[in-house]
């Protein structure tokens, strides 16, 4: 059963977006999580930018709002809340600070994974760490290659109690900072049927903030979502113990793994542009000054204002209804319900859509509001450095390819690292 009112939800912008349809349960967490992301999260967020760190108090909102457990699925004792839900809390996070809506993407993203390929012994532990030791976890899976599919360098050897030693330095460790658990990909070169498929050898492991041999370096510099402080991690003979082996060989990553990343940052980047317009609206009423011609007195009131306006919101809703779709598209490929390719296109066209729309108003807030935005108090530019540096994720040119083949074609997208 869907509830279709969001009266005790905020609007994102006014009464344009439509209802969505997320269940009682999930809407009534959303009503009840929306002030600690407007108190504790958005006042926070210029200083995080600033600081170029980990959002250590935001976090710690979030971990006392229960969010961060909210995909550990009923079976295993949690709320089992959907990928539509999961969508809207990024994008709801992404409007007050797009770097804590990316740590949050990961956490939710490995918890979704994991609990359904890591072996049976560790599963109950993890839910317990989720659960009673509100654990967040960050992920470490990029390497420093001259291709980003180059064969991993970081290894994790097999030990005689049945976990890993693990060697190797990654880079865009997002949320790994402090994590309580860093989810670090690494190689294995004794597992069984490399030789024919290097998939095999693939293996995740959680590795404990406190674990010995652990540098992290702390030397993210980016243009944009500098908090999430996703810079180099060293890790120099790291003992994994067996009850922290994520993944069996063979099982790991679900072949849909790459598709829910894409419809997150499609939600971040729409959560960003959303911020960016709110942001404007009172700037735009209270100090813009309206052109002569307009014949007005207040910007607001401006007719090109108001139709620019208009032209973002309008995006902005297209790109959201699209993207919020896409969650309930994840939730029916897990239940077998459609194929690969038919959730694969709809997320493509939903990346590509929130990254046209998000960076289109990111940049057309300036002339809404006028030269005066342009000074650095405003602050304004941060929505421009986040959109901008988050929508590199992966070329949505590719994206628009993608699609076109796909429709010209009948091109089915395998899986890969972002297909």
């Amino acid at each position: 059963m869907f509830f279709f009112e969001m009266t005790e939800l905020s609007p994102l912008l006014g009464k344009a977006f439509p209802h969505n349809r997320l269940e009682a349960k999930e809407l009534a967490f959303l009503a009840d999580f929306q002030p600690i992301v407007d108190t504790e999260i958005a006042p926070l967020a210029a200083e995080h930018d600033a600081a170029g760190r980990y959002p250590t108090r935001a976090i710690s909102a979030l971990k006392r709002s229960g969010v961060l457990q909210t995909s550990i699925p009923k079976n295993l004792g949690g709320r089992g809340f959907s990928h539509r839900f999961s969508l809207e809390a990024q994008l709801r996070i992404g409007i007050a600070d797009s770097s804590v809506a990316q740590i949050f993407k990961i956490h939710d993203e490995l918890v979704r994974e994991i609990l359904v390929y890591c072996p049976d012994a560790v599963r109950p532990n993890l839910v317990r760490w989720l659960q009673q030791d509100d654990a967040v976890l960050g992920v470490a899976v990029g390497e420093a290659g001259r291709k980003v599919d180059d064969p991993w360098t970081t290894i994790c050897m097999p030990q005689t109690d049945g976990g890993f030693m693990v060697d190797g330095k990654k880079i865009y460790t997002t949320g790994s900072a402090e994590a309580d658990f860093i989810a670090v990909w690494a190689f294995n070169p004794e597992a069984k049927g490399t030789e024919q498929n290097p998939l095999f050898g693939a293996q995740l492991n959680l590795v404990p903030k406190s674990a010995s041999g652990v540098t992290v370096h702390r030397d993210w510099d980016a243009l944009g979502q500098r908090a999430t402080d996703s810079g180099t991690i060293t890790f120099s003979g790291v003992k994994v113990s067996p009850e922290h082996v994520a993944s069996l060989p063979g099982k790991a990553p679900l072949v849909h793994s790459s598709l829910r990343y894409q419809a997150g940052f499609a939600a971040v980047l729409l959560g960003i542009a959303i911020g960016a317009l709110r942001a404007a609206t009172p700037f735009i009423n209270q100090r813009s000054r309206p052109w002569p011609s307009s014949g007005v007195d207040n910007a607001a009131a401006d007719p090109y204002v108001q139709r620019l306006t208009g032209e973002l919101v309008s995006e902005l809703v297209a790109a959201y209804t699209l993207t919020m779709e896409t969650g309930d598209l994840l939730d029916e490929f897990e239940r077998g319900l459609i194929d690969r390719t038919e959730l694969a296109v709809p997320i493509y066209a939903a990346k590509a859509a929130a990254s046209r729309a998000s960076l289109r108003t990111v940049s057309e807030i300036y002339p809404l509001m006028g030269t005066r935005s342009t000074a650095r108090t405003n602050g304004f530019d941060r929505y421009w450095r986040n959109a901008r540096t988050l929508s590199l994720h992966d070329p949505v040119d590719w994206k628009h390819a993608e699609l076109g083949r796909h429709v010209l074609t009948g091109w089915d997208p395998p899986p890969g690292i972002y297909q």
